[in-house]
């Protein structure tokens, strides 16, 4: 695959370019990528993995349940079985090394009690940030929420999703990494529109999930989202357009 791209670099506080690690945002864009994608079965990371490996690029999907590993080669990624909410951190480097982004997508999904929004959508993205930083992998881009906050009060499982969500996004803003936190609003199963609004913070709505994996493409491509947090809501700009104003 030859995607048409520019040479990228990331930017020191003095605004001088300098050259990243080992991130897909600081390279030429004339070879494949290998992506990997924690949360690797549920439905945004399905529909990404088959966005990245249709333009070209390597997906791994990292999944819990060892059956849904042909679900997984249906949308053209390789399965990887590793159980990120009780594996080592070693057991997660060995799942993501030879990748060049990792992306956390992963969740305790509807239904979970509250313990599990701490191990998983807090304890699985702190886990990975240490299996990126053991592989050499410095691109680490995760799916947060809109409303996430570590300062949320209340011990309602909501409350305690949002708090979990909220302590992800501090420990990957502190983690040294080349990291944007992509925050959607309400998740749809409606077709993709290929329109979004994006920002620091836009107006509350609801977002395609289809859209959703349309954004996280683009900011793997994307230099200019690195360190940054935005919302994403369904809206009337282009993907490509969205991301490149962020």
């Amino acid at each position: 695959m030859c995607h048409t791209w520019v040479d990228t670099w990331n930017f020191s506080a003095g605004g001088l370019p300098t050259p990243g690690r080992n991130s897909v945002a600081q390279r030429f864009r004339f070879e494949a990528v290998r992506v990997a994608i924690a949360g690797g079965h549920g439905q945004i990371a399905r529909r990404l993995a088959k966005i990245l490996s249709q333009r070209g690029d390597q997906a791994v999907a990292l999944i819990r349940n060892p059956d849904h590993a042909e679900d997984i080669r249906q949308v053209g990624a390789e399965p990887v079985a590793v159980d990120l909410e009780h594996a080592t951190e070693d057991e997660v480097a060995q799942a993501i090394t030879g990748c060049d982004a990792v992306v956390f997508a992963a969740g305790a999904g509807p239904g979970s009690g509250s313990e599990r929004k701490e191990t998983m959508d807090y304890g699985g993205a702190v886990k990975l940030i240490t299996a990126a930083k053991q592989t050499g992998i410095s691109r680490y881009v995760i799916v947060s929420s809109v409303g996430a906050n570590p300062e949320v009060r209340g011990d309602d499982t909501f409350s305690v999703y949002l708090r979990a969500k909220g302590r992800a996004d501090e420990a990957v803003q502190a983690s040294g990494l080349d990291w944007t936190i992509v925050r959607p609003g309400g998740l749809t199963n409606d077709a993709g529109t290929g329109r979004v609004s994006l920002g620091e913070s836009v107006p509350r709505g609801q977002v395609t999930r289809d859209d959703v994996a349309a954004v996280l493409a683009a900011v793997l491509d994307s230099p200019t989202t690195i360190g940054r947090t935005f919302e994403l809501m369904g809206g009337d700009t282009p993907v490509g357009e969205a991301v490149a104003a962020i």
